[in-house]
């Protein structure tokens, strides 16, 4: 297993390098030919959605789609993977960031629906009571 660090994931989605774009696009490749298991962890895919959004300035829909065809790849491995994906529907329907959006997945998923937080993100989930200190 080989780990996947968030430059190769960016390199591969935006392009904007062509020659490590398409060194990335034959890593990938190769790694799907020979079924080569890639690992990599949700600060990555964090990582991922924050450079999108904030630098390249994509909007919520494309980060969306770009970071499910990460996820999608059958032979990349990442803890948490269902957390993920169901923190990009909170994400995008629900106009939260994708950290808040994350730990709101996790709280929901432990049976907590309290929060201490001055982040009123979270005032979009109906689950979920925020409190201030």
């Amino acid at each position: 297993m080989k780990f996947v660090d968030t430059n190769i994931f960016l390199r591969f989605l935006l392009w904007d390098d062509v020659a490590k774009a398409e060194a990335c696009r034959k890593f990938f490749e190769k790694a799907l030919e020979h079924h080569e298991p890639l690992y990599t962890t949700p600060l990555v895919v964090a990582e991922i959605v924050w450079v999108l959004e904030k630098f390249y300035k994509y909007p919520r829909d494309k980060v969306v789609e770009a970071v499910l065809r990460i996820l999608n790849t059958e032979i990349l491995y990442v803890d948490n993977k269902e957390i993920l994906m169901e923190s990009l529907g909170f994400y995008k329907l629900k106009k939260i960031d994708f950290i808040d959006a994350y730990n709101a997945v996790v709280m929901i998923e432990r049976g907590i629906n309290f929060i201490f937080s001055y982040d009123k993100d979270f005032d979009s989930i109906k689950s979920i009571h925020r409190q201030e200190p």
